[in-house]
């Protein structure tokens, strides 16, 4: 730290008028010969009409520059109508989007009912089928009944009959086993 500042005070005293000495219009004076130096730079440079150059490089980059801007405000216009219309498309695709939705949840809805409603036909029709085959079964049964009822009388009049005609009554045997076949269907 004390090393820098020894350097900046030093810098500080040798300055430019502390380093002339003598009168200032003398050849040995630096102030009057860098003031010489610079007065023939300045016109060297306004004879060879360099002001009039940079001045021309400088206006045409200030054309460039302005063409640039011209050139970004123009895709900043085309960038704002895009995007408007992409917003605008995907507002339209929103619309279809809820569009289909509610068709799709309304045919939705429509084939449940439909459904629901064949499945109920379906159901009755099936009760239906299963009551006739109850109803067809129960007078399978009756008939089984009936059946084994008429054989297991028949057998007994069969029976009858046998031991009647054994024993010599065939005539009122017969009477008696009608008669017991006719009690027993009823």
């Amino acid at each position: 730290m004390r090393k820098l500042t020894a350097t900046a005070i030093a810098a500080l005293a040798a300055s430019p008028a502390a380093a002339a000495s003598g009168p200032f219009f003398s050849l040995r004076n630096t102030d009057f010969i860098v003031t010489i130096a610079f007065l023939v730079f300045v016109g060297i440079l306004v004879y060879f009409k360099v002001p009039a150059i940079i001045g021309r490089l400088l206006d045409k980059r200030a054309d460039g520059i302005r063409s640039d801007l011209d050139e970004a405000r123009r895709l900043r216009s085309e960038a704002q109508e895009i995007y408007a219309s992409y917003e605008r498309r995907q507002r339209e695709v929103k619309d279809q989007a809820e569009g289909i939705v509610t068709n799709a949840r309304r045919e939705a809805e429509a084939q449940a009912a439909k459904a629901k409603a064949e499945l109920e036909t379906s159901i009755a029709r099936r009760l239906k089928a299963a009551e006739d085959q109850i109803a067809s079964a129960e007078a399978d049964a009756v008939r089984a009944v009936r059946d084994r009822a008429v054989q297991t009388a028949v057998a007994a009049a069969a029976e009858l009959l046998a031991a009647q005609v054994k024993a010599g009554q065939r005539s009122a045997g017969i009477d008696d086993a009608i008669e017991d076949v006719a009690r027993r269907l009823n």
